[in-house]
């Protein structure tokens, strides 16, 4: 019995994206990666099919549908075996402050550009020194009459140099409590003071635009805030259940993406007279990740009905978070093993997972974060 539950209408959805898919993104991934970034125009077509911000209400211009659109989706993205079109952290992490936080006047002027790809949106949380403490930020945030003065610079940020809207946390630096001294900022490409710094060379990812950003006297109005001031830690932590169950579901797919690929690569390959997946040692190889994966994708499934119904299922999301990326990061590793030699050439699809996957357990929160918020979960 299936946990989650598809109408003919997810189905439609999820056929529509895959051709799309095959058509628009995985011809030109290749080049994509070369480029470290991908084009502003692939955006505006995913926008125009509806594949973008699903969940947004017609209002706004999207499709209002529920979270199931966002898995599809997600999956359907993460088979294209790249990483730069980050729509789901557009999607369904950034944009969902706007959403939830933001004022009419903020959705009316954001939310239709966020669904139709002309407005692509980015969070700014880390910090050079800061690394997963959001405690710890320096950047400033200063009021000065109708406006807020933002000095600081944010680093590793996803979709850096092609957003035209960056959700930025900054802290008041007169308020002691650091939990009480951060808000959350909208600043737009263009205002003076906001700066992009250049792409970032990474070990993978390659076709993702990470870049740093910086504010200097950057001066943004009052209006801009979301929220009350100092609301913006508890704002993020509220996010982090959707963000960090996202992630697991990223490498669940991921993880099931190339143990598919290396399970065919082992039948059509011939050593000593047979097929590789012939061989007991690599029979049983394949058998212990695809029972990972599967375990995976059950736990995966059941957390997303939860997170649908309104559970706080934060400690369990963590425990996905980690458990799950460990897990694609341990699959992506040994599926290479198992290929051998035709895995060192470049050309081979996995070795560009295999590079992807290295920092899922870092981002969305380390994945030893995660274990502390279970740890305080179970009273330790």
């Amino acid at each position: 019995m299936e946990i989650l539950h598809y109408t003919d209408a997810h189905k439609a959805f999820r056929q529509r994206l895959r051709e799309f898919c095959q058509q628009e993104i995985t011809p030109f991934t290749d080049q994509w990666e070369q480029d470290g970034v991908t084009p502003r125009e692939i955006w505006k077509k995913m926008g125009a099919q509806g594949f973008l911000c699903t969940w947004v209400g017609k209002e706004y211009g999207g499709m209002g549908g529920d979270f199931l659109y966002s898995v599809i989706a997600l999956e359907e993205v993460s088979r294209t075996n790249h990483y730069g079109l980050d729509a789901f952290l557009h999607s369904d992490i950034v944009t969902p402050y706007v959403n939830s936080f933001g004022s009419p006047e903020q959705k009316k002027k954001y939310l239709p550009g966020c669904v139709s790809g002309d407005c692509i949106t980015a969070v700014a949380m880390s910090e050079p020194d800061a690394g997963s403490d959001l405690a710890s930020m320096t950047m400033s945030a200063i009021e000065d009459g109708d406006h807020i003065i933002l000095n600081g610079t944010k680093t590793f940020i996803s979709n850096g140099l092609l957003c035209d809207l960056a959700v930025v946390a900054a802290i008041d630096p007169e308020e002691s409590n650091r939990h009480r001294a951060v808000s959350l900022f909208l600043v737009e490409e263009g205002t003076p003071g906001f700066e992009k710094g250049r792409g970032m060379k990474k070990m993978g990812v390659n076709s993702q635009d990470t870049a740093e950003l910086f504010f200097r006297d950057c001066r943004v109005p009052r209006s801009n805030r979301l929220g009350d001031k100092g609301t913006g830690f508890p704002k993020l932590m509220e996010k982090l259940q959707q963000e960090r169950l996202l992630v697991a579901l990223l490498a669940v797919t991921k993880a099931e993406f190339v143990l598919e690929w290396t399970t065919n690569h082992c039948k059509e390959t011939r050593s000593e007279g047979k097929p590789r997946s012939k061989f007991q040692a690599v029979q049983f190889a394949l058998v212990e990740m695809a029972t990972e994966a599967k375990i995976g994708r059950t736990f995966l499934d059941k957390l997303i009905v939860e997170h649908m119904a309104g559970q706080d299922i934060t400690a369990q999301t963590c425990m996905a978070k980690y458990w799950a990326t460990d897990m694609a990061k341990r699959v992506a590793g040994q599926c290479l093993d198992l290929v051998g030699l035709d895995a060192v050439a470049e050309s081979c699809p996995i070795v560009r997972t295999f590079r992807d996957i290295r920092v899922f357990p870092i981002f969305a929160g380390t994945n030893e974060v995660m274990k502390i918020v279970v740890s305080r979960s179970l009273g330790l």
